[in-house]
């Protein structure tokens, strides 16, 4: 079988395996958790396969003509490179995890069966836009992840907190689209066609028109769907999904997805100074606010979203800089670790019974209850923090060291002004994630106070992925010499200074927090708190409790903690700044009241009018009728005397009418 062939089977796999969930989930319920895992298994293997076939070398490319479409075609391409390979790998991989965690995860949810065929549906959108060749039908991929997010985020539909998140991921993400589509029928103008190769071409050739406008249009969508300032607020909002599927979006798809587009199309964007300076700009207020907003949040889930936001930083701030091949080695480690701390994550939840780290602080006994979760989120956080040897420390030094050179004047790609900016801003960021990281670990396995809650012990699917996610969170920053030929070529290896600089700022950052608990702790005395006033009840499942603590726990969605944890590190360290981080610096607000507020009075006013005004006249031109016809009604008597004496009158009346206007033209 070639590899084409095989490259096709691999999106395809996960779509049929959809379809026949969604019709066989009533009618035989028992194939529903086989048809979720056997295909996407399948395809992760596939992927693999690819990957080594493709081996790095020259870009496969295929494509056949989907129909006649004018002066510009559209192809259904393939075009399988080193990045496109590798990321696939990590799609299947991700994925494949996720579906195996759900089928411990929600065994008791009656709405598994959609749940699974939305998530293998999801993976296949997000399969499409890695192996795609033409950007049309990328954006066919692109679009069905936006709806699928929908759908999955307001799974716990019950709750008004999941149904305005669905909506809100929903329309920010369109709201990005809008632009970005108008530029991608830009970049095909000026270059004739939507397949990629060509557009790199003519590129290459000179043959964009427009760069500047063109790129920025395209980096609207890729803030939207990637979650970059400014339309980053919709992500930590959408934590009210199940956790499964916070990991499957912050990890493989959606988010990876804007990532992934602008760097198989960095010439584009390389072609503007202007448009990487905006976009080394974007990435660096990112990466710093998210940073701030994750040391303030009380939410678990919470503190990952906004940890996301910030790697996506270092990753866009990789591509202002020009070197893809650190934004995709990153994108690779996160969607490890970050899949990883989800799924860990809902462990601890279904554990605690609660989001809050405020309540987890006043339990005792969480990690040697959940002995799983705690090893392998600690790994995990380990990575996030960039600590070496794990993997988040030689993909983020990768970025440094990337940026590094363009502030010197190395690169002829960026300006040295991006290179400065993602610089200065990665170390910071470094700090602020280390920090949040260590609050997290914390707050959620060093509690003191009444005896964690038991909810019984997870399923055994749920704590092997965990383990199977420790094994690349922790070893794939070594294979870093390895996947130079995968890549460009560009330099992957930590530099001396960016190495000290970017430790250091991660040591600091985590000993600083771990100081101001130590003191904290000491001077409080954290008070002990009835078991049932966090969760003591059992729950059916993982599931339920989920949906309970989304239910219940309503600070984590806008509002501060109402009772929060007296030794928390984070409102030492932030301070005054720390109600404003807590709220995501009220952007929110802000976009309710640019927005919101206008468009609703916009709609109150058309409301009005159309009550009062339009529906005025045409009340009036039936009532207008109705008289009419009253009157006209009352003339018909029946009586023939008065037919005829009515005609008579009205002849005489045309007759003196006549005589009277004759008269008057023959005077004149």
């Amino acid at each position: 079988m070639t590899t084409t062939t095989l490259a096709v089977l691999v999106p395809l796999l996960p779509f049929l395996g959809a379809a026949a969930g969604l019709l066989l989930g009533r009618t035989a319920p028992g194939f529903v958790r086989p048809l979720a895992v056997l295909p996407t298994l399948v395809a992760a293997a596939l992927a693999v396969l690819v990957a080594f076939r493709q081996g790095g070398e020259k870009p496969i490319v295929a494509s056949t003509q989907l129909t006649p479409t004018g002066s510009v075609p559209i192809d259904l391409a393939l075009y399988l490179d080193g990045f496109a390979v590798l990321v696939a790998v990590l799609v299947g991989v991700v994925a494949s995890c996720v579906q195996i965690y759900s089928t411990g995860y929600l065994r008791n949810d009656p709405r598994y069966p959609s749940y699974a065929a939305l998530v293998s549906l999801f993976t296949s959108a997000m399969l499409l836009v890695v192996y795609s060749g033409d950007l049309m039908v990328l954006m066919v991929g692109w679009e069905i992840m936006g709806i699928c997010s929908y759908f999955l985020v307001g799974h716990y539909w019950e709750t008004p907190e999941a149904r305005a998140a669905s909506l809100k991921a929903f329309l920010v993400t369109k709201l990005g689209d809008v632009p970005f589509l108008i530029g991608l029928f830009a970049l095909a103008a000026d270059a004739g066609t939507f397949n990629i190769t060509g557009i790199l071409g003519s590129v290459a050739a000179g043959g964009i028109e427009h760069p500047t406008l063109v790129a920025l249009l395209l980096l609207a969508g890729v803030a939207g769907k990637s979650a970059q300032f400014p339309l980053h607020t919709w992500l930590p909002d959408a934590m009210a999904g199940p956790t499964p599927v916070s990991a499957l979006i912050h990890a493989a798809t959606m988010v990876a997805a804007g990532i992934y587009f602008v760097a198989r199309l960095l010439p584009v964007f390389a072609a503007s100074a202007a448009a990487l300076v905006v976009l080394a700009v974007m990435a660096a207020v990112t990466m710093v606010g998210s940073g701030l907003a994750a040391l303030a949040q009380d939410d678990i889930k919470r503190v990952l979203a906004y940890s996301t936001i910030g790697q996506l930083g270092y990753m866009s701030g990789a591509l202002a800089v020009g070197n893809r091949d650190a934004a995709v080695f990153h994108l690779m480690t996160h969607g490890a670790f970050k899949a990883l701390l989800f799924l860990a994550a809902g462990v601890i939840i279904h554990a605690a019974g609660t989001n809050s780290l405020a309540a987890m602080s006043r339990m005792s006994g969480l990690a040697k209850r959940i002995p799983d979760a705690y090893w392998t989120m600690t790994v995990a956080l380990l990575a996030l923090a960039a600590i070496p040897p794990f993997a988040g420390f030689f993909s983020k030094e990768a970025v440094l060291v990337a940026a590094e050179h363009t502030a010197l004047g190395e690169s002829d790609i960026a300006p040295g002004a991006a290179g400065w900016t993602v610089l200065v801003s990665g170390l910071i960021t470094a700090l602020l994630t280390a920090a949040y990281a260590t609050r997290l670990w914390l707050l959620a396995f060093r509690g003191r106070g009444a005896e964690a809650p038991d909810h019984g012990r997870e399923p055994i699917a749920m704590n092997a992925v965990l383990w199977v996610l420790a094994v690349p969170s922790l070893g794939i920053g070594l294979t870093v010499g390895y996947l130079d030929d995968w890549f460009d070529g560009q330099s992957l290896t930590p530099t001396v200074t960016t190495a000290v600089l970017g430790t250091g700022a991660a040591l600091v950052g985590g000993l600083i927090t771990y100081g101001a608990w130590r003191s904290l702790r000491f001077r409080s005395g954290l008070a002990r708190i009835p078991v049932g006033a966090v969760a003591a009840h059992p729950h059916e499942g993982p599931s339920a409790t989920e949906a309970e603590a989304i239910a219940t726990h309503a600070p984590v969605y806008g509002d501060i903690a109402a009772a929060p944890d007296p030794a928390d590190p984070g409102r030492l360290l932030l301070g005054p700044l720390h109600r404003h981080a807590a709220a995501g610096f009220h952007l929110d607000a802000v976009y309710s009241a640019l927005f919101v507020r206008p468009v609703r009075a916009a709609a109150q006013l058309v409301a009005f009018l159309d009550r009062e005004v339009v529906d005025t006249y045409v009340r009036g031109s039936g009532t207008g009728t109705r008289w009419l016809g009253a009157a006209v009604r009352r003339a018909q008597t029946g009586n023939v005397q008065t037919y005829l004496s009515a005609l008579l009158a009205g002849s005489v009346v045309l007759a003196i009418a006549a005589v009277v206007l004759s008269n008057v033209n023959a005077g004149s």
